[in-house]
């Protein structure tokens, strides 16, 4: 999609697309109402603007967008070895082990448990073992603290998006 086209959408069509995006209806409406974007810059610029203006129930809503790393079934297919598919963008990644696999359920199950929301990373690019890395890292962090590091991830999820969308 050009950003013309972007630009062009009825309001609709254009909520529909940053939808694909960013689920935070409050972003998605901000984002409809600041069109039309001159160039792909502005578009990103206002993109991290209206994300920074919201609060706590925004970033959950944008949050529950994303599917929840649930069952070692759903670990298993999302870090099967994808060599074919990545090339030589991820030759350097093997396949995941059960150990591995195992940890990153239980400790989504757990991240959920004391945060009461997924565990939101951008993971464009990271192993699981390097998944389980940060996971571990973040898990002792306090609410506040996690809230606010899982908004940046979201926040890098959603220029990435756009990104691939014009």
């Amino acid at each position: 999609m050009s950003l013309d086209t972007l630009n062009q959408q009825s309001t609709e069509e254009a909520k529909h697309t940053f939808m694909q995006c960013c689920t935070s209806s409050a972003w998605v409406e901000r984002m409809t109402a600041t069109r039309p974007y001159q160039n792909a810059d502005s578009l990103f610029e206002a993109a991290d603007r209206h994300w920074a203006e919201l609060g706590e129930p925004d970033y959950l809503e944008a949050f529950e967008g994303h599917p929840k790393i649930g069952d070692v079934n759903s670990l298993r297919a999302k870090y099967a070895n994808t060599k074919a598919l990545a090339g030589a963008e991820q030759s350097g990644v093997s396949a995941a082990t059960e150990q591995t696999l195992q940890a990153l359920a239980e400790g989504n199950t757990a991240y959920e448990e004391k945060f009461g929301f997924i565990f939101i990373v951008c993971a464009t690019g990271k192993s699981a073992e390097e998944m389980l890395e940060l996971l571990n890292q973040r898990l002792p962090n306090d609410r506040e603290t996690e809230l606010r590091n899982a908004a940046e991830e979201q926040r890098k999820i959603t220029q990435i998006r756009l990104g691939k969308l014009v």
